[in-house]
């Protein structure tokens, strides 16, 4: 098949398409720099030129394809509320493009989403649609695709990985930079799920080539990782002091990273690797945080 996808030069969009030419199918990436359409003939992909900004122009990318994976997401999270809604109008826009077709849409979300309102680990059977974190805006725009018969997959991930970033971890270590110590709530006792990168490329090939319409699959290898641990090996990594903090040190110290500071975000992922085999083999998280290099 020939697949669009957005996201192409980021961190988890590289990695997939390796995995897409692998299968044999053709890649037509989302660039907005010269610099990015460069970057993505050199991999084997080729170029759609389009912004995040322009909602068209994916749409336009859609209907040049037979699949589409959406990747993309704005990362400025001084501006999380605003970009969830892009992220919404985006795929939006791309599901239009497909409507009367059997094309499939495969759109990113995060696992904190499946989270069930009694607690526990987020599972792939859940949505709440009054879920407080903004990203719900996601599932919904993909939930009202799907009500017209639009063939849509959800992809939510965890903490993703290796030994240059590891998804909100990366800012989480520039904060502590900024604060001069890592420091985790309390105990430390929250829990992350995690997975390598590599591992979630490969979830987003199978969900294409294997998945359902509606379905939700969890790309979580690591049910949960401490903010203890995480803290600690940030703190070896960087040199930085370690510390508990009591919550009213919370919004001091971590500045916009407060809100996710107390969360529980641990995932299951059960149910994703017995409908599509997955099976995962990266490296865990802990230990790319001991090999990382903190000098950059």
């Amino acid at each position: 098949m020939r697949i669009f996808l957005t996201g192409a030069t980021g961190f988890i969009g590289s990695h997939v398409i390796p995995e897409l030419l692998a299968r044999g199918h053709q890649v037509l990436g989302l660039a907005r720099s010269a610099e990015g359409a460069d970057r993505l003939e050199a991999a084997g992909a080729a170029v759609h030129r389009g912004d995040l900004d322009q909602p068209e122009t994916l749409a336009a990318g859609a209907a040049a394809a037979e699949a589409v994976i959406h990747c993309a997401f704005d990362h400025d999270f001084s501006n999380f509320v605003a970009n969830t809604g892009k992220d919404e109008r985006n795929i939006l826009a791309m599901g239009e493009a497909l409507a009367g077709t059997r094309k499939p849409l495969l759109i990113t979300s995060g696992v904190g989403i499946g989270t069930p309102r009694d607690g526990g680990s987020a599972r792939e059977d859940v949505l709440n649609p009054h879920h407080a974190n903004p990203r719900i805006a996601t599932e919904l725009a993909g939930a009202a695709l799907l009500a017209r018969r639009i063939d849509v997959r959800t992809i939510r991930l965890p903490q993703v990985h290796d030994m240059r970033k590891a998804g909100l971890i990366t800012p989480l270590i520039a904060e502590a930079r900024r604060a001069g110590a890592i420091a985790y709530l309390g105990a430390g006792e929250t829990r992350w799920a995690a997975a390598h990168v590599s591992d979630v490329a490969r979830l987003y090939a199978l969900a294409l080539d294997r998945g359902e319409p509606g379905a939700r699959y969890h790309a979580s290898v690591e049910e949960g990782v401490s903010a203890r641990a995480i803290a600690e090996a940030i703190g070896k990594g960087t040199g930085l002091p370690v510390r508990s903090i009591d919550a009213e040190a919370v919004a001091q110290h971590f500045g916009w990273m407060a809100p996710f500071a107390a969360l529980d975000m641990t995932a299951s992922s059960a149910w994703t690797r017995e409908r599509l085999g997955w099976q995962p083999g990266g490296p865990d998280l802990l230990s790319d945080l001991a090999a990382m290099d903190y000098a950059g």
